[in-house]
């Protein structure tokens, strides 16, 4: 045998002499090693350690379950497509933004379900009109019940106008919640929260784009 072989296989008789001496329980138990500050060792956990979860931001909750509501609008718009418009383009963009938010719905509804809350906001008691005698929006671009009805009306090229126009006011609502969510002290330092909001400031300008150029080819 080369000397070579025969330091191999003396390796391999010392690493299962070793795994042999170790208890059962110590060889099937997974390492829980939590890194150390800057200059401070590492230390090994229990192997039932669990991480816990950061502090809970009574505004991070409103906005995950804010926008819960909000994305199920836009689901209930594009919707629509399939029955009321033929155009090829406004139905690539709206299968985009039904599967996107449809996604991130279940997201959000995981996120409230892990830390207990619950999955849809309360509203609290508003007047349901303005000053002016219109309806109003409960949240940021919302669509109101009076342009959701048109929009269930129309076919064909009103109803491309009348979704493009209504899905950007509806984008915009949406760049609106995540601003105050980053402007409220304490909020949005979730990992999860703010990777998942930053996602929705940076996807949903862009659609706004997309369909900005789509609208003024309408016309």
């Amino acid at each position: 045998m080369k000397a070579g072989t025969l330091a191999w296989a003396l390796l391999g008789v010392c690493v299962s002499a070793a795994s042999a001496s170790l208890p059962l329980a110590a060889q099937d138990s997974p390492v829980v090693v939590q890194p150390g500050a800057p200059g401070e060792p590492t230390k090994t956990l229990p192997a039932d350690s669990r991480a816990a979860l950061p502090p809970l931001s009574a505004a991070d909750v409103a906005f995950m379950q804010g926008m819960i509501m909000h994305h199920a609008q836009a689901v209930e718009m594009t919707a629509l497509i399939e029955s009321h418009t033929g155009n090829k383009d406004v139905r690539a963009i709206g299968a985009k933004i039904s599967s996107s938010q449809a996604d991130e719905i279940r997201m959000m509804q995981r996120w409230l379900k892990t830390r207990g809350q619950a999955t849809s906001m309360s509203v609290p008691d508003m007047p349901e009109m303005d000053m002016n005698g219109k309806p109003m929006p409960p949240m940021p671009g919302m669509l109101t019940q009076s342009q959701m009805t048109a929009l269930e009306a129309a076919r064909g090229a009103e109803f491309d106008r009348l979704f493009l126009s209504g899905m950007i006011q509806h984008h915009g609502g949406a760049l609106v919640m995540v601003k105050d969510l980053f402007d409220t002290a304490g909020a949005g330092q979730d990992a999860e929260i703010f990777n998942f909001a930053t996602d929705v400031d940076n996807g949903q300008r862009a659609e706004i784009k997309i369909m900005q150029k789509m609208l003024e080819e309408t016309h």
